[in-house]
């Protein structure tokens, strides 16, 4: 059984229509709004920029509404380099910072676009590649080895997207102009709190699943066994819950919308394009048991009494 993410062509043309009708009203902004053509397009001149931007953003979103499949590509292509143009720019000059933050999102939109328009459908399986693919972990490894596999994959995801991203999206949100003043004597302590009890959560879970699946956390090492133990009677997804969870504590710590955009972005892939995959791997390996699991315990809101698995459903050591 695979896992489909089926994306009609009109839902990709549709967009790119919008596009261009959105693209040619901002570029009547820009000629008529003082603050429009300072917000996005800072001190750039807006004449060169929309010589090359009006035909290959504009007339090449336009045409590919129309179902010209060279003009998706140009019109991808050019979103994506003047994204990284312009956060360039903003970078350099702390200019433009709200065209960057619309850039980024056209970008990310008409990627998605293009993938209708040339494929049909979303290709999701590229996350789930490499390091990132399902697969079970070596058996005849000892609990210790998996702990400790486990708590060196703590250190470094929770590392990279709970400090490295995170300092770098509130930094070019500082530097971008991006800054919206939070009430940072609430924030701060609840931000803490939630960071701490997330944390615990998010241990407490990877132990479980370390000293009873006889696996890791990592999707290239997974259980070799079913873990119901521990949050997982009450949540199926508690390392999922506390990381989106942690991501947010972090944004209220540091005072950051975009951090906690960031979390909510993440929390969407995550739930939409990367849990299919793992449900799907789960229940072709562990068929009924799982399947009798998840219609036990939900998702994202935990029961309100811990699940017990009958015996002979569920293996534990």
């Amino acid at each position: 059984m695979g896992v489909s993410f089926t994306l009609p062509a009109r839902w990709g043309r549709a967009y790119f229509a919008l596009q261009a009708v959105a693209g040619a009203a901002w570029w009547v902004a820009v000629f008529s709004v003082p603050w429009v053509r300072s917000a996005t397009v800072g001190s750039l001149d807006p004449i060169a920029v929309a010589v090359l931007d009006i035909p290959l953003f504009v007339g090449a979103s336009a045409l590919a509404a129309a179902g010209v499949r060279v003009a998706v590509a140009v019109a991808t292509g050019w979103t994506v380099v003047v994204t990284a143009a312009l956060a360039l720019f903003a970078t350099v000059t702390g200019e433009a910072g709200w065209g960057v933050l619309l850039m980024i999102a056209a970008a990310g939109c008409s990627a998605a676009a293009s993938c209708a328009v040339l494929l049909g459908r979303l290709p999701a399986e590229w996350l789930v590649r490499g390091p990132f693919a399902f697969r079970p972990a070596r058996g005849r490894r000892s609990v210790a080895a998996h702990v400790a596999a486990t708590f060196g994959q703590i250190v470094l995801f929770w590392g990279l997207f709970l400090v490295v991203l995170p300092f770098l999206i509130a930094a070019a949100e500082n530097r971008w102009g991006l800054r919206v003043p939070l009430p940072s004597a609430v924030l701060v302590p609840v931000g803490l709190a939630l960071l701490v009890l997330m944390s615990a959560l998010g241990i407490w879970a990877a132990i479980a699943m370390s000293t009873r699946g006889d696996g890791t956390p990592l999707p290239a090492a997974m259980p070799n066994r079913l873990v119901v133990a521990g949050p997982y009677r009450l949540l199926r997804n508690p390392m999922a819950l506390a990381g989106i969870a942690q991501g947010v504590a972090v944004g209220l710590l540091l005072g950051s919308w975009l951090v906690l955009a960031y979390a909510i972005a993440g929390s969407l892939v995550w739930n939409y394009l990367v849990r299919p995959f793992e449900e799907q791997d789960l229940e072709e390996r562990f068929g009924g048991q799982f399947a009798r699991y998840r219609s036990q315990v939900r998702c994202w809101l935990p029961r309100l009494t811990p699940w017990s698995a009958a015996p002979e459903s569920v293996h534990s050591p």
